[in-house]
Formats: structure tokens, C-alpha cells, sequence
């Protein structure tokens, strides 16, 4: 009796490359990005008088990390679920509301939509 290899396969049209794939040899990955810079400038907008520790600000990377590769996993699953091959803006915006506490998610998808609204104008 022959063994049979099953390799699992993404399930769009067009698209029959394997689902794990090797990792680019890029020096900075999603787990690595640094948003110090910009929790610093965001903080000095707000409250130009107060500094953070560099303590806190890796607190504050990490935290943003988790919360984006979270919200990216979850999305991803909703597309799989509908079984489509792009990643809309409405998978994310519901995955923001799964994950989030309801206030946080309505001003998050609020923002987030009025961002992207701002750069396809610019």
C-alpha cells in the first residue's frame, strides 16, 4: 500500500502554494518593529512636558505587537472562514470588534477608517 504525502494548500483559485512558507530574509519582522518613535511623538503632542522610560516604551512596543499580530490572526481567519483570497477592510475592522472591548473597538475602527480615508485623499 503507498503512503500518500498530504500538503495542505491554500484553497483559492490560482493560488496552490503551500500555506507555510519559508520566511524572508529580511532583517526586521513583524515580531521585531519598533514603534517607539512613534509613541514618543504621540505623547509629545498630548503632553509635550513628560517623557517615558525606555522600560515603558518596550512595554508599550510589545503591547502594540501583540495587539496587531492578534488582530492580523484573527482577520485572517475570518477570510479563511468566507473562504475568500483578499483580506478586506471589513474582515479587520470585525476582527477589531472580536478582540476589543466594545467602546475601544468603535473608536478604533472609527480612527482607523478616518486614517485610511486621509492618506487615499493625500
Amino acid at each position: 500500500m503507498a503512503r500518500r504525502t498530504i500538503h495542505k494548500y491554500s484553497y483559492c483559485k490560482g493560488h496552490l502554494s503551500p500555506i507555510s512558507r519559508k520566511k524572508s530574509s529580511s532583517s526586521t519582522s513583524l515580531s521585531h518593529r519598533n514603534y517607539s518613535l512613534y509613541v514618543n511623538r504621540v505623547l509629545k503632542e498630548v503632553v509635550p512636558q513628560r517623557g517615558m522610560s525606555s522600560r515603558t516604551l518596550d512595554f508599550m512596543n510589545t503591547l502594540i505587537n501583540d495587539i496587531f499580530d492578534r488582530i492580523a490572526k484573527e482577520a485572517h481567519h475570518l477570510m479563511h472562514f468566507r473562504k475568500r483570497c483578499t483580506l478586506t477592510p471589513e474582515d479587520i475592522q470585525k476582527a477589531v470588534y472580536m478582540l476589543l472591548p466594545e467602546s475601544l473597538a468603535k473608536y478604533a475602527v472609527t480612527f482607523g477608517s478616518e486614517a485610511v480615508h486621509r492618506f487615499v485623499r493625500s
